[in-house]
């Protein structure tokens, strides 16, 4: 079989699958790591897909928006990274700290192992997650005020004064992608600018993104990736582009697979 063809094969499990591993490369095709590892090196600089450390999984748009609307509850069930990235995330929590919390899913997932033995302040956007935590009683909670959008976050004009006038000992904060490049970006407007504007204000920013979203590039910016203390990410995340954000002064945290 050709290289070109061999190339189309592999485009074509993507587009099938989703994804793809290097071993399975390796076991379709006869060829070495190494040839299976420059496979899709190459599509990748052809923007034909995006590596991950065990493989590679299609591009997304970079107009991609995620869906409006997700139930808080089914969240147990989602993917072992978020959760262990979740997990360490709040590692970083210090007594008295004043916090603000994502709104987004890694958010939601971080309030399960959120420290009960200290006494600290969170500030959130989220509905479902201010409604957890008023159950904390070692937590002081301020609530984003705004238009609430379907999904229970609040990211409008109202809720970027809000942050405007506080400072936060540490944030934390995700996205649509984060790149060394690019840095943290969204797909709207108003999510962005309410990010930036917590970013701004904030001693320190954790960046908590999974493997498919390193690399990636959204339809707007947010903040450079050097306005990043800690970027905290898992296993399957590309080595280079990882390299390339740590070269810019953040520190990278890759949680282990469980």
């Amino acid at each position: 079989m050709f290289i070109e063809e061999r190339h189309q094969e592999i485009l074509k499990i993507i587009s099938e699958n989703g994804r793809i591993s290097i071993g399975e490369i390796q076991e379709k095709f006869g060829v070495s790591v190494d040839s299976a590892r420059r496979d899709l090196r190459i599509l990748e600089e052809k923007s034909l897909l995006k590596r991950t450390h065990g493989g590679a999984i299609p591009i997304m748009q970079v107009g991609l928006h995620y869906p409006k609307t997700w139930n808080a509850a089914q969240m147990e069930t989602i993917d072992a990274n978020l959760d262990a990235i979740a997990k360490r995330a709040v590692e970083f929590i210090k007594p008295n700290d004043a916090v603000y919390l994502t709104s987004a899913r890694v958010g939601y997932l971080m309030i399960k192992y959120l420290p009960t033995n200290i006494e600290y302040t969170i500030v959130t956007n989220s509905i479902d997650n201010a409604s957890i935590l008023r159950s904390y009683n070692n937590v002081q909670v301020y609530v984003v005020g705004g238009k609430m959008r379907s999904n229970g976050r609040i990211v409008d004009s109202f809720a970027q004064e809000f942050v405007r006038n506080m400072r936060f000992d540490i944030s934390f904060l995700t996205g649509a992608g984060f790149s060394a490049s690019f840095g943290v970006s969204n797909g709207t407007a108003e999510t962005s600018a309410f990010q930036r504007t917590v970013a701004e204000n904030s001693r320190k920013n954790i960046a908590l993104f999974p493997n498919q979203k390193i690399g990636h590039n959204s339809f707007l910016k947010d903040a450079d990736a050097a306005k990043f203390d800690v970027l905290i990410t898992d296993w399957d995340a590309v080595e280079d582009e990882l390299s390339k954000i740590e070269d810019l002064g953040v520190e990278v945290i890759i949680v282990d697979k469980r």
